[in-house]
């Protein structure tokens, strides 16, 4: 099967839009109404499926980033191999914060580490409590793709997730699709200050981009995905997945490929023959992932280590 390396003008097309589905039960056939559907409450053309390119800096294209890093192998994520903070963190850049990549991906230590979920939490606190920004964090401030996912509850439930194709530097970055993400997504309303203690903070940071001749060329549970088709109307619509989004919603390629399709607002019938004309990217991201729970544990122990100089936001359990 043909592939090559997303590079040049072809990465530089791909801007920001969201990552997953809003519901977390599969109905049916994504071509029927399921996640991603028609009537399945996932945003459609107006958000996820058009080129979005919310606050994003496009001169540096997503294709580059593996090499611009230093990443010598592919970052894998799963919702299974999420990581937290440990019982007892030792400040922002403290050891065992950083896991290794997956297995079959050598052992190269991440770069996404818990302390940029920290330093989400502590810019989307400023913003709802009306504090001054967090000073700059100590983690590394290279250029990435990225994504920034909120979760709510005991159960998950996507709360917002919104990033860029186009590498930011991450300090940046990650400001910005914070509040992007807790606010600006269109599928739900703005966070609230009452939300903060049931919230969960992802980082994924995109690496290893290839355009792939056939759409069915990746691998659920380890590749993103990013298609490019065209409507009924004749208009160029995208739409992506992260890699965890397949796996926890139990689907196979074609019902991926068919909520993606309906996620990015196609509305009519879904053939074989119209899959084909698909223009598919795969991906790979690393993934961390902290609750409020673990973030007021950090701060607790480490209130000062990156200049927040507010009180401690209050404790609540789960409701």
């Amino acid at each position: 099967m043909g592939r090559k390396r997303c590079v040049g003008a072809d990465c530089s097309k791909m801007a920001a839009g969201c990552c997953g589905v809003k519901k977390q039960k599969l109905s049916g056939s994504p071509g029927a109404g399921g996640p991603g559907g028609a009537g399945s409450g996932v945003a459609g053309t107006g958000h996820c499926g058009s080129e979005l390119g919310i606050g994003s800096s496009s001169s540096v294209v997503a294709g580059n980033v593996t090499r611009v890093n230093g990443l010598g192998g592919p970052g894998v994520s799963s919702s299974n191999n999420t990581n937290a903070l440990s019982p007892n963190p030792g400040g922002y850049n403290s050891t065992g914060l950083s896991p290794t990549l997956s297995p079959g991906s050598g052992a190269r230590k991440m770069v996404v580490s818990a302390e940029m979920c920290c330093f989400c939490f502590d810019v989307l606190y400023c913003h709802l409590y009306g504090y001054q920004p967090p000073r700059t964090p100590r983690f590394t401030n290279d250029p990435y793709p990225l994504f920034v996912t909120w979760k709510i509850g005991r159960d998950k439930r996507l709360r917002g997730c919104i990033g860029t194709f186009s590498a930011m530097n991450l300090h940046s970055g990650l400001r910005e699709y914070t509040l992007t993400s807790a606010l600006k997504d269109s599928r739900f309303p703005p966070m609230t200050r009452d939300e903060l203690p049931r919230l969960f903070c992802s980082v994924s940071l995109l690496t290893n981009f290839e355009d792939v001749g056939d759409y069915l060329d990746w691998e659920v549970g380890v590749h993103g995905i990013r298609i490019e088709f065209f409507s009924e109307k004749g208009s160029k619509r995208t739409a992506t997945y992260l890699p965890e989004v397949a796996k926890e919603q139990g689907w196979d390629h074609i019902q991926t490929i068919d909520s993606l399709l309906r996620k990015g607002g196609y509305k009519a019938p879904i053939t074989n023959d119209f899959r084909k004309t698909i223009k598919l990217t795969r991906y790979r991201s690393e993934k961390m992932t902290v609750s409020y729970a673990e973030y007021i544990g950090h701060r607790q122990h480490h209130h000062y280590q990156n200049g927040i100089g507010h009180p401690l936001p209050p404790y609540n359990h789960y409701s």
